[in-house]
């Protein structure tokens, strides 16, 4: 017989569990047989001594398996035809998803998920909220109204095959393990624990039965993995894990030492994935009452990095679903696909289908506006060195963009944009960025959080990030 006691004090004593073990603990959390204390002492247990490959993969399998798997329809999706126009092989459906640790300013998925179903692969995405100072893709969908991510399972399936691609919530049916498992390490300090985050985000994508996974692990100041040897260990279990299920899998371990893009906040990151996807830039922005200059409302994105990520991680997911050869074929379908429209379109389709107001695409004043906005000026002269990148996620929470607490409300249109990114020069009193606020408490909070993130060095700084470290497979 096995005791809850004992498995406990094994893995506090350092021992590994074995399958039993593993499973007993799992399905009893699951089913409400065991407490919710003694699963947070086998958690805090796991986080001291960690865990082996095996039990990794074990913790993983047991909790995909404490609910449903997706099954996806594998009837022939369109017929090929060779050289000589004779009638070639059926093509199956090609599944794939993508899956990022999370940043700050971080809304490929939003892109991603439109622009690779234009290219004829299925996207299924299961996202999450925001946890921490990190930004959660259901709460940037949810700032278009009516956007309804709480689908059920069946109608889940039914948009992607539809549509080609459909971003909604962790389902009842889904790793049910998971999600309880995972409301209890946020309130324990168990969260980023690598075989915890490893058995916890396998499950959500491996119960999805997708038959390719590509994966964003970042790292720095704006991510859980502070450096890059736990950012890519944390890409190697992951990647291994997927690979026993015999499915493709690789990741892209990339930086987050500094915000992504040039908005960062729920409508404002909609409204740049749109501006991208339009390709008409700020010319496709509703006026708003600025309190800076039209120069400064105006400029232009200083950086390319969102689109960088975006085409990189894309371009993986093509590469596995067999539609493109090599990956500079892949860049050149996908950016056709974006400035010929199918993307937007693609992304319209997905939103109408999904109860939302479809209409944002082609008019963004549509989306949650805030009252004020106004610049956060440098305290000082100089390069900007290095940001404490966690910090600005943490200053759109304070400005109530976030959660404190998880029945917090989210005021969707506050936020910030233009971020000064490592190694531009600024001048005293020159924007660091753009506040976007409705309450002049928090928008001062916010902005002292802001300025104590940015650390500006006298000495010039010619070094800049890395996006994208290296790719593991």
């Amino acid at each position: 017989m096995l005791l809850p006691a004992q498995i406990i004090q094994k893995k506090r004593d350092g021992h590994a569990l074995t399958e039993e073990e593993i499973r007993f603990f799992i399905d009893g959390f699951t089913s409400g047989e065991l407490p919710e204390y003694q699963m947070s002492a086998l958690a805090m247990a796991v986080c001291f001594r960690g865990m082996n490959f095996d039990e990794t993969m074990w913790l993983t399998r047991a909790m995909v398996e404490s609910g449903e798997v997706v099954q996806w329809r594998k009837s022939p999706a369109t017929s090929l035809k060779t050289d000589s126009g004779a009638l070639g092989q059926h093509a199956l459906p090609f599944y794939a998803d993508k899956h990022s640790t999370g940043g700050i300013g971080d809304k490929t998925s939003l892109i991603i998920a439109p622009l690779v179903a234009a290219c004829g692969v299925k996207v299924p995405m299961i996202s999450g909220r925001g946890l921490g100072p990190t930004g959660g893709t259901l709460d940037k969908l949810e700032s278009i109204a009516g956007f309804n991510v709480n689908l059920p399972l069946k109608e889940f399936q039914c948009v992607t095959e539809k549509i080609g691609c459909c971003m909604i919530g962790q389902t009842a049916e889904i790793a049910p393990a998971d999600k309880k498992l995972y409301a209890l390490r946020d309130v324990t300090a168990t969260v980023s624990c690598l075989p915890l985050i490893v058995a916890s985000i396998m499950s959500k994508k491996l119960a999805e039965n997708v038959d390719g996974l590509v994966l964003d692990v970042k790292w720095g100041s704006g991510a859980f993995m502070r450096t890059r040897e736990a950012s890519a260990e944390l890409a190697r279990a992951m990647v291994e894990v997927g690979k026993r299920y015999g499915k493709k899998v690789c990741a892209l371990q990339t930086d987050m030492n500094q915000p992504l893009g040039q908005k960062i906040g729920n409508a404002l990151e909609v409204r740049e994935c749109i501006e991208i996807m339009s390709g008409t830039g700020n010319a496709n922005v509703a006026p708003v009452k600025h309190e800076t200059t039209a120069s400064q409302r105006l400029a232009p994105p200083k950086s390319n990095d969102l689109l960088e990520v975006t085409l990189a991680l894309s371009a993986e997911m093509l590469l596995m679903a067999g539609v493109a050869k090599n990956v500079a074929a892949a860049r050149e379908m996908l950016q056709k696909k974006m400035t010929g429209g199918q993307a937007l379109e693609k992304f319209g389709e997905m939103i109408e289908a999904q109860g939302g107001d479809r209409s944002v695409c082609e008019d963004l004043s549509r989306l949650p506006v805030a009252k004020h906005t106004r610049p956060i000026p440098a305290p000082k002269t100089g390069d900007v060195r290095s940001i404490e990148c966690d910090q600005i996620g943490y200053a759109v929470i304070a400005l109530g963009g976030g959660r404190k607490v998880a029945s917090d409300k989210v005021d969707f249109g506050v936020g910030f944009e233009q971020p000064k990114k490592i190694g531009d020069p600024v001048k005293s009193g020159e924007p660091l960025m753009i506040m976007h606020y409705n309450d002049d408490g928090s928008a001062a909070e916010a902005e002292r959080m802001v300025q104590r993130a940015y650390h500006i060095s006298e000495e010039a700084v010619t070094d800049r990030p890395q996006l994208i470290v290296q790719k593991i497979e």
